[in-house]
């Protein structure tokens, strides 16, 4: 088996790479030879991810957080509709943000984690895909594998990517303390929301998360029944309300405790289509994929069944 590695050197306030001896010698150990290659700025894992594809790897290890995962994930789905070939992702979590690998129950330990993706078999999973508006105005597209949002997770991202604390503090508290202080300072906005064919669902929201797996927001249960594998998303609405008693809440969703509260809509679907009501820059919601934020609404989200080979 040819195996390649996409690392990302500052994810984690740059743990992986301090301690990457270690990691490079439990691949040999597993794997043997493997082909090494790190980014260097946003959006190189997905370059590097088709590169590595493209040469004959049949795993491609994400060695970082969420962003280097999807990331590499978009580029292992992209060289496969090119050419036909299927490579696996494997995940080797470390960063501010590891919810997608938290979602499959991985260990953040270098040999565990390392080790169980040499025994495990590759199995078929969901993955989304989502165009939206980038920050230049155009159209852009590309594929996710956790978790696509709208709101004030758009915002939050772009706070805590910027934040100097990044990779000096727990993922939780940093996203927790974010998501804070976006909240007190973040305006409702108004959205339609269409789901399939259903009749459309208009909302005076702070979030509406499109989840294939459970968890974002450094470990936030936000979608606690999705399923990675069922060829639908989750669609967590969170309406506008009074903001004291919504911060209270959020602490709901890190257990995933809020499935029956009054201002959260649930609902399920393939394809779902996200407008701004009314003024379009007042309502033009900042999207937020795997925990990046690269544009805004209005944004169609499709889920791909089992388009992903997985490995962990």
């Amino acid at each position: 088996m040819k195996v390649g590695v996409v690392l990302n050197p500052i994810a984690g306030g740059g743990k992986l790479k301090r301690h990457w001896s270690e990691a490079a010698a439990s691949l040999k150990r597993h794997f043997g030879d493997f082909e090494l290659r790190e980014t260097q700025t946003s959006g190189d894992a997905e370059r590097l991810a088709i590169d590595l594809a493209a040469s004959g790897c049949d795993l491609v290890i994400a060695a970082g957080g969420d962003g280097t995962a999807s990331e590499v994930a978009d580029g292992l789905l992209q060289a496969e509709h090119e050419t036909g070939r299927t490579s696996a992702l494997g995940l080797l979590p470390c960063g501010t943000g590891i919810d997608f690998a938290r979602g499959l129950g991985l260990p953040d330990e270098i040999e565990e984690a390392l080790a169980r993706i040499a025994g495990a078999g590759a199995r078929k999973v969901d993955a989304g895909r989502v165009c939206y508006i980038d920050d230049h105005g155009a159209l852009a597209s590309r594929h996710f594998i956790n978790i696509a949002s709208l709101g004030l997770s758009g915002a939050t991202d772009r706070a805590v990517n910027a934040d100097k604390r990044r990779g000096r503090v727990s993922a939780k508290a940093l996203f927790f303390w974010r998501t804070v202080l976006e909240f007190v300072r973040y305006r409702f906005q108004e959205v339609r929301i269409t789901i399939d064919d259903g009749e459309p669902v208009e909302a005076r929201m702070a979030l509406v998360a499109v989840a294939n797996g459970k968890f974002f927001g450094g470990g936030m249960m936000i979608a606690p029944d999705a399923d990675l594998s069922d060829g639908q998303f989750d669609v967590v609405i969170l309406r506008a309300a009074g903001k004291l008693g919504l911060i209270r809440d959020i602490r709901l969703l890190y257990g995933g405790r809020h499935r029956n509260h009054p201002a959260i809509t649930i609902l399920r679907g393939r394809k779902v289509l996200v407008e701004p009501l009314g003024d379009v820059e007042k309502n033009g919601a900042l999207v937020d994929i795997d925990g990046e934020s690269p544009g805004r609404i209005p944004a169609t989200f499709e889920i791909l069944p089992g388009a992903l080979t997985l490995r962990c």
